[in-house]
C-alpha cells in the first residue's frame, strides 16, 4: 500500500521536472532567442563589412546568446530525446529494457556528470561574482559574471530533467506507465 504514495510522489516530481523544462523552452521560444542570435550576427557583419565599424559589445553579445542557447538547451535536448545515444542496440530493446538503460544511465552517468560540473565550477563562478568580472576588452560587456553563471544553471537544469527521466524510467520498470504527455524521451 505504501508504494502507492511513493508512486504519487514520483509522479509529482516527474511533473515538476517536465514543467520546469517545458516552461524554459516556451519562454525561450517566446523571447525569440534564436532570432536574436541571428540578428546580432547579421548586425556584426553589416557593421564591419558595409559600414567599416566594429562593436566589441555586439560581438560579445553573440557569444553570450549562443552560450545561453547551448547551456540551457541541454536539458531540453534530454527531454526531447535529442541527445546523443549509441543506438545500435537500444532501438531494438523492449520498453522495459529501455527504461532500465535510461534509469541506470541517468543514475550512474548523468547525475554524477552534473554534480562534477556543478562542484568544479562553483568557486570559479563565485569568484567572478565577487569581483563583478567584466570583459577583458575595452568596450565589451561588463557582465562576464552573468555569463559564467550559466555554468551553475546548466548542471542544475540538466540534473532536474535527468531526475525526471530517471523517475519516469523507474515508474516504467515498476509497471506504472506515465501518461504519454509526460514522456521525457523521444522513444516512448
Amino acid at each position: 500500500m505504501a508504494w502507492i504514495f511513493v508512486a504519487l510522489g514520483l509522479v509529482t516530481l516527474l511533473l515538476a521536472g517536465d514543467f520546469l523544462v517545458r516552461g524554459a523552452v516556451n519562454l525561450a521560444l517566446r523571447l525569440g532567442i534564436s532570432a536574436l542570435l541571428v540578428s546580432l550576427t547579421v548586425l556584426v557583419v553589416l557593421l564591419r563589412y558595409f559600414f567599416g565599424m566594429g562593436s566589441i559589445a555586439v560581438q560579445e553579445s553573440v557569444t553570450y546568446v549562443h552560450s545561453t542557447i547551448f547551456m540551457l538547451g541541454l536539458a531540453v535536448a534530454l527531454q526531447r530525446g535529442g541527445h546523443v545515444r549509441v543506438d545500435i542496440f537500444y532501438r531494438n530493446f523492449s520498453a522495459q529494457r529501455k527504461a532500465w538503460v535510461n534509469f541506470l544511465g541517468g543514475l550512474f552517468f548523468l547525475l554524477p556528470f552534473c554534480g562534477l560540473i556543478l562542484f568544479s565550477s562553483w568557486d570559479y563562478v563565485l569568484a567572478s561574482w565577487a569581483i563583478k568580472e567584466t570583459s577583458a576588452e575595452s568596450g565589451g560587456i561588463a557582465a562576464v559574471y552573468l555569463l559564467k553563471s550559466l555554468m551553475i544553471l546548466m548542471p542544475i537544469t540538466l540534473a532536474l530533467q535527468g531526475l525526471s527521466q530517471i523517475l519516469s524510467s523507474l515508474l516504467r520498470i515498476k509497471g506504472i506507465t506515465p501518461k504519454a504527455a509526460l514522456t521525457t524521451e523521444g522513444d516512448a
